[in-house]
């Protein structure tokens, strides 16, 4: 039974085994960073099989207008169960109807998101990270 909660109550080594299981490509050596990208996230919402996280959305927000999905990301052994799809349903029902929700894909899962609600934009602009 998977177990979902909201806050901030992952430690950066939980967040840097579920993201080197996933196949996500996230710098989760270094741990000093990961705990950063937790301290600062606005939302976070995981998945728990007992005390073992097997799964994330992290989240950046206004809260009123849009939200940045910067990571969603489920332990390969779990993966195919719907653990993705409820952790982006938890966080919209968290945002509210008036709030969009925007991601930049991982080539791995472009074809995972329209499966679960999201429309693909040709309107997205990046200036990539030096590091």
């Amino acid at each position: 039974m998977i177990r979902y909660q909201e806050g901030k109550v992952v430690s950066a080594a939980d967040l840097s085994t579920v993201f080197a299981n996933s196949g996500i490509k996230r710098p989760y050596q270094d741990l000093e960073r990961m705990q950063k990208m937790i301290d600062h996230a606005d939302v976070i919402i995981s998945a728990w099989d007992g005390d073992k996280l097997v799964g994330i959305a992290r989240a950046i927000t206004d809260y009123a207008y849009c939200c940045y999905l910067s990571d969603l990301a489920v332990d390969k052994a779990y993966q195919r169960n719907g653990i993705g799809k409820q952790l982006v349903e938890r966080l919209r029902e968290s945002l509210g109807a008036e709030v969009s929700l925007v991601l930049l894909s991982s080539p791995i899962a472009v074809d995972y998101y329209p499966r679960i609600g999201f429309t693909h934009s040709d309107k997205c602009y990046v200036i990539a990270r030096e590091k």
